[in-house]
């Protein structure tokens, strides 16, 4: 069978997983996860022009203060301006080509490293040296790249396509709910970037089903997951999907802080798992949120960009900060790793020539959504 009639013949299979019904619905055929020509694809109609997430406002604070990310082949930062605006430009000077910035940081100019090229916070030239005798050489016709950068309840999203509808916009119909958390005023704790080795669909779906967190998480966050307690909204939604779970009241986690005034009644022990397609996953509790932003490097690779943050009032109270943020760190590195054990062996599972997509469970709600989104960006083949 030729590429284009194998990649035909796995767009049809995605088709018709998306318009099952969900009490008909099977996972995803595994080639859809190994297949060079829907990676291809996968770049060119969602990497390419949806939004994506590189992390939250509070991730920098201050002017100055940067994060560095990516978007499909394009190296991108994110600063805070002088102006308190939150921008980002292409990480990539505009002499030769050298990477500007790495990492997370702080800086008052971006100075090149490979020849000393200057840019204010704005992202205008303000310097280059031994400049003078060039006639090309213009220096309020020079500046960096920029790329568009959208805020929403404290997350930062960037995309590469100029028409891309605000993210308040894509985001109108999303329940609002949010606003008793106000989620925008979590306060960091970590972030990390790990590269594992899946498809990066096989991580977006573990993440949003609690199907497996009595099994694969008994021993971190999967206790106290009550299937019966789950709520999926009664609405279908195009950007995002999303599930309501309950922490029993003596839970370790998961439920308001004492001094919490946000939330009230069945609010105060409820949380969030979801997804801001295509790739933003979240977990917002009463008391914590944690999140994963995934950027595919292969059919087979992907990073993860893993962060969590505490509920103000929670940050406020602890007496020994230093020992808290440590002691969570561990649980979530012994999640993500819980994590990670799976997924890459479902990769590897997709690989067998005997592997077929089995009947999801009702548990699986949203990655039924999660193939009703990835159908409407690839599933004609173009866009």
């Amino acid at each position: 069978m030729s590429n284009a009639a194998e990649t035909n013949l796995l767009l049809e299979t995605l088709r018709e997983t998306a318009h099952a019904a969900l009490e008909d619905a099977t996972a995803l055929h595994p080639r859809l996860y190994r297949s060079q020509d829907i990676h291809q694809l996968e770049l060119r109609n969602i990497f390419s022009r949806d939004w994506l997430c590189p992390g939250r406002a509070a991730d920098i604070p201050e002017p100055g203060d940067y994060l560095t990310h990516s978007i499909v082949d394009q190296p991108i930062f994110v600063q805070r301006g002088n102006d308190d605006e939150i921008r980002a430009f292409a990480n990539v000077c505009r002499h030769r080509m050298m990477k500007l910035l790495e990492g997370t940081g702080s800086c008052k100019r971006i100075v090149c490293p490979y020849h000393a090229w200057t840019y204010g916070l704005d992202g205008n030239l303000i310097g280059a040296p031994h400049m003078d005798r060039s006639k090309a050489f213009n220096k309020s016709k020079i500046s960096l790249t920029p790329i568009r950068v959208d805020v929403w309840h404290g997350w930062i999203y960037v995309s590469l396509d100029p028409d891309a509808k605000p993210v308040s916009e894509l985001l109108s119909d999303f329940p609002d709910f949010l606003d008793f958390y106000r989620m925008e005023d979590y306060v960091p704790v970590v972030t990390q970037d790990h590269v594992w080795q899946t498809n990066w669909k096989l991580l977006a779906e573990n993440f949003i089903e609690g199907y497996h967190l009595p099994i694969a998480h008994r021993a971190t966050v999967g206790a106290g997951y009550a299937a019966d307690d789950i709520e999926f909204p009664e609405n279908s939604f195009e950007n995002f999907t999303l599930e309501l779970f309950r922490k029993p009241p003596d839970a370790v986690v998961g439920n308001a802080h004492p001094d919490n005034t946000r939330l009230t009644g069945d609010w105060r022990n409820t949380s969030m798992l979801g997804v801001i397609f295509p790739c933003h996953l979240i977990v917002l509790a009463p008391d914590h949120l944690w999140y994963l932003s995934l950027r595919p490097k292969g059919v087979g690779e992907i990073h993860v960009r893993f962060g969590a943050a505490l509920a103000p009032e929670v940050h406020a109270t602890q007496s020994d900060p230093e020992a808290e943020r440590e002691k969570m760190i561990a649980l979530f590195d012994s999640v993500n790793a819980e994590d990670r054990f799976v997924v890459e062996g479902i990769f590897a599972g997709s690989g067998a020539p005997l592997t077929k997509p089995g009947p999801l469970s009702w548990l699986e709600h949203m990655l039924h959504d999660f193939a009703i989104y990835l159908d409407s960006r690839i599933g004609n083949g173009e866009r």
